[in-house]
């Protein structure tokens, strides 16, 4: 755990430890501590992976910016850059699935909701 400081005020879990032989699905929580059941999206950014790195830190900076104002409600953020695929577990709210990509959107246009197609 990161104390907290100007750049990390809620004391959030910075890994960057490589796990290759842990699936995401095992290390992702899917409940809260009182057992609460967690909701989850994903985004796909494109191409992500193949810009120079001070824009993928550029968009990763921006994404962070956000999910620090919603840092009461996001328990879990992985970036696969192998995949461009962003993660996010949030505990449940109303619209939080989807006010938190919408801004996202805005800080990274290029970034889209992952969803299954109206039936």
């Amino acid at each position: 755990m990161l104390p907290a400081s100007k750049n990390n005020p809620h004391n959030l879990q910075a890994s960057m430890t490589m796990l290759p032989a842990t699936p995401l699905y095992k290390r992702a929580p899917r409940e809260d501590e009182k057992g609460n059941p967690l909701t989850d999206f994903m985004m796909v950014i494109p191409k992500l992976r193949s810009r120079p790195q001070p824009l993928i830190q550029e968009t990763i900076s921006k994404i962070e910016t956000v999910l620090d104002r919603y840092a009461r409600e996001v328990v879990f953020v992985d970036l696969n850059l192998k995949l461009n695929v962003l993660w996010v577990i949030v505990r449940p709210q109303d619209g939080i699935c989807w006010d938190l990509p919408m801004e996202i959107n805005r800080a990274v246009p290029e970034a889209l909701l992952v969803a299954q197609p109206a039936l």
